[in-house]
């Protein structure tokens, strides 16, 4: 399958990936049957997914039964009058039925747009209007659906709302009932373009409303370096992405590269908090051979006792989603010898800075350039960064616009442009890069500290906060400083077996163990204890609600 879509496959150092690696586009591309129709023709056997929830069930399905199910979905859906362009929204967590529908909606040239269950009446009813959903496709949680019956008399576009699970809401469309009952699926004459719009995203911004990031249906194909070539996948990979399906994350890691590259993605269903111990036997009981998480979901994993598990099958780990501390890494490594491998990328992007199979990590660093991406980092007065110097990520597509670079914020032409105009797409995050051209992550444009003269990025301070055994999580901000304009703050989460020391004793210790591992001028002046972090309801911290409360 790979060989039909990348030119050269394999590579002999990274300056032949550099040189040789192409992608090769489709008149009209449509993933659902470019990729898993065309498997279930030639390996309709083969096992495309393997799920599994917290209540010991479990299932396989194969590309044969996902065209199937896929199918009969379609046809559902073109029997409530949903079609080509049609927005259709799915808060389906991590259950079954995520696959087929999205892969329907694909079939029919509709617009998918995945959620969270984590959303409140308010934020449905902005959703609903801003993009125009026609349709919500809503898993069996009762306070997901009290929170969609209150949005809808505020929500005027919305004509169905439709219903996975037993027992049917008033008002609402049993989908399992609605697939079972489909006629035979008629495939439309001309179900996309390349240009039309496959995915939006409701992104969730530490600012501000979210914003509505659109790939077209070309999208998929970027994901191909994310998945050979990141998570370095074959087709005997079992991979493991721990994410919601209502994030961007969810097709990184659970749906597009993964089978393109012929690997079985393995779901694990569970409601509540992560639980380290239940992901650490899903990996060893289903021999997992690939796994991919945040830094968070690392952490606590390193406090775990590893050596009670068998995790002889994993070959390979990754990390995405916000910095890596180099702590992490070390700790990582030295209990399982398996080094995870960072990227960067956005919601708007698929990674674009990489830490491929072929070359070797750096902790804390995300890695190299995609060469998919024609990539600078740009001063603060617009120069290119040189080593060792600070800039502003930007991705130039003057000559050619790279596969997986968002379409633009729907409806929303000035903000776009505030972000990408003139062939230029300002990615809001700061790097530096090295000698070896690898790159480090500093923080946004908006969370860089400066103090004294300095520019100081958040992220350098909070991995350096981050290596002491008392911190669980940190976030650090700049306050106000009459002297020195700002100074640095650092908010921690305590682990819980130092919570009863937390006080100026602690606070002064955690700063001397910041001025030993990275540069004094660095350490954080004023250290707050805190239960819990703000954040987003993406997970990410709010930094600015921190500013706000040490104004």
């Amino acid at each position: 399958m790979l060989e039909k879509f990348v030119k050269k496959t394999t590579f002999t150092s990274h300056q032949d990936f550099i040189d040789n690696y192409e992608i090769i586009v489709p008149e009209q591309f449509n993933f659902a049957y470019d990729v898993v129709d065309a498997w279930a023709e030639t390996d309709p056997q083969k096992r495309a997914l393997c799920w599994t929830n917290d209540k010991g069930a479990h299932r396989d399905l194969t590309f044969g039964e996902l065209r199937t199910l896929s199918d009969k979905t379609a046809s559902f859906f073109q029997s409530l009058g949903i079609g080509k362009g049609d927005m259709v929204m799915l808060i389906l967590k991590r259950s079954i039925e995520f696959w087929q529908t999205i892969l329907a909606l694909h079939k029919i040239g509709a617009v998918a747009i995945p959620a969270t269950h984590l959303l409140t009446d308010k934020d449905i009813v902005y959703r609903n209007n801003a993009a125009g959903i026609k349709a919500i496709v809503a898993t069996d949680d009762q306070n997901l659906i009290d929170h969609v019956n209150l949005a809808m008399p505020k929500s005027p576009s919305v004509e169905h709302r439709i219903f996975v699970g037993e027992t049917l809401p008033e008002g609402w469309i049993s989908f399992h009932q609605g697939v079972e009952n489909a006629v035979s699926f008629i495939k439309p004459d001309k179900s996309n373009s390349n240009k039309d719009i496959m995915i939006l995203y409701f992104t969730s911004g530490t600012t501000g409303q979210p914003k509505m990031v659109i790939h077209d249906f070309t999208y998929p194909l970027g994901h191909i370096t994310t998945a050979k070539y990141w998570h370095n996948l074959h087709e005997n990979s079992i991979h493991l992405t721990v994410a919601d399906t209502g994030w961007a994350k969810a097709v990184w890691g659970k749906l597009y590269g993964q089978w393109i590259a012929g690997a079985c993605v393995f779901v694990y269903d569970f409601e509540g908090r992560f639980i380290p111990d239940d992901m650490l036997r899903m990996i060893s009981t289903y021999k997992v051979t690939s796994f991919c998480a945040p830094p968070t979901i690392f952490r606590f994993l390193i406090r775990e006792d590893l050596g009670k598990y068998d995790l002889s099958s994993l070959e390979y780990c990754t990390t995405a989603g916000e910095a890596l501390n180099p702590s992490v890494f070390e700790s990582f490594y030295e209990k399982t010898g398996i080094k995870m491998m960072e990227a960067f990328g956005q919601t708007e992007t698929a990674p674009t800075i990489i830490t491929f199979p072929w070359i070797e990590p750096k902790p804390g660093s995300m890695g190299v350039p995609n060469p998919l991406y024609k990539m600078d980092l740009l001063t603060w007065d617009g120069r290119s960064a040189e080593d060792g110097e600070q800039g502003e990520i930007v991705f130039y597509t003057d000559e050619k616009r790279p596969l997986s670079l968002f379409m633009g914020y729907y409806r929303d032409k000035e903000l776009t442009e505030q972000v990408y105009a003139d062939h230029v797409y300002h990615t809001g995050d700061m790097a530096w890069r090295d000698e070896d051209g690898y790159y480090w992550f500093v923080g946004r444009t908006d969370d860089v500290i400066k103090s004294s003269g300095y520019r100081i990025g958040p992220f350098e301070v909070e991995s350096a906060v981050m290596t002491h055994p008392a911190v669980v999580e940190c976030a650090i901000t700049g306050v106000p400083d009459e002297i020195r304009g700002q100074v640095i703050k650092a908010t921690i989460v305590l682990a819980a077996e130092y919570k009863t020391q937390a006080g100026d004793a602690l606070a002064a210790e955690i700063q001397e163990h910041v001025k030993n591992v990275t540069a004094p001028y660095k350490y954080p002046r004023v250290i707050e204890f805190v239960n819990e972090l703000p954040k987003t309801i993406s997970g990410k911290i709010r930094r600015v609600e921190i500013r706000e409360k040490s104004k």
